[in-house]
């Protein structure tokens, strides 16, 4: 059994849910239980075949909806695996360290090049954070606090899965030095990031240790999965870029938020319409079982 869900970001109009019903039936794909939820945002539809073809019968509701095709089963997730840059916070760290530096052009369209995939993230890593040679440390905490803010409905999703029982780790090719406390604030249990070398209240431009990258990124999906005995079918991952691919595919459902074309390819579904909210509605959780975070 599967279930399609329609999440718009109004309440659906009188209609919606037997016209959605009868594109699937057109497709071969026999609609059973119907749910209306989330304040009317959400349409759940129970069928019994078909998913490739649901996806594509459901073509008319993509301009105004998010679309969620997905076996019943495993449906509430044990495990999210969360991008940060751009994902769980509206921003790229780097880009926002090299504005400090007088660099931001040339730093973005490394970034914007790497994200489309076009170039290979850890050379590409290590040449921005080279152009950050000598920019002072408390740089950081400046744009921590005047440029770093969550996206809207991560405090939420974030906490709601936590009182599911839901083990939340954020996974960064950015920075420890943001992604540490940007994980405390938002309630994330684990965090893996790269770490910048500082010396003397100063950016060296070099990194420590070995590069959080694409591949990274899935092999600490795949550590904590056995090590806390969860089966990757009850995982999620979210992430918006060409970096974020393996971790999308390596998950039990992968989730490509306001992303690159690249990552909406290659995810499960992708969030173009809804804030992070969205992610709740589609594991069927509704809104009285959220645990509602204030937006700051």
């Amino acid at each position: 059994m599967f279930i399609a869900t329609l999440i718009a970001a109004k309440p659906h109009e009188d209609g919606a849910e037997n016209a959605a019903c009868e594109l699937l039936a057109a497709a071969g794909c026999a609609p059973q239980d119907t749910r209306i939820f989330g304040s009317g945002h959400a349409i759940d539809i129970q069928f019994e075949t078909g998913p490739d073809t649901a996806r594509t019968a459901f073509g008319p509701f993509l301009d105004s909806c998010d679309l969620f095709v997905q076996p019943a089963a495993h449906r509430v997730k044990k495990l999210l695996c969360s991008d940060m840059d751009s994902t769980m916070i509206a921003a790229e760290c780097i880009d926002e360290l090299a504005d400090y530096a007088g660099l931001r052009p040339e730093v973005m369209a490394i970034t914007e090049s790497t994200m489309r995939g076009e170039l290979d993230f850890a050379e590409s890593l290590a040449k921005r954070v080279a152009l950050l040679e000598g920019l002072p440390e408390t740089t950081i905490d400046e744009c921590l606090h005047e440029r770093i803010r969550a996206m809207p409905g991560a405090g939420t999703l974030i906490a709601t899965m936590h009182a599911l029982g839901c083990f939340n780790m954020l996974v960064s090719g950015g920075f420890h030095a943001f992604a540490d406390p940007v994980a405390a604030g938002l309630g994330f249990n684990q965090v893996f990031a790269n770490r910048l070398e500082v010396r003397d209240g100063r950016l060296t431009g070099t990194l420590l240790g070995d590069i959080v990258d694409a591949r990274a990124k899935a092999d600490f999906l795949a550590q904590v999965l056995k090590v806390r005995k969860i089966d990757a079918a009850d995982s999620l991952a979210i992430g918006d870029g060409a970096n974020d691919i393996p971790m999308l595919q390596a998950a039990g459902y992968g989730i490509a938020y306001r992303a690159k074309q690249a990552a909406r390819d290659a995810a499960d579904a992708y969030i173009a319409h809804g804030d992070l909210t969205t992610i709740l509605l589609a594991q069927g959780i509704d809104e009285d079982q959220w645990v509602v975070i204030p937006e700051r």
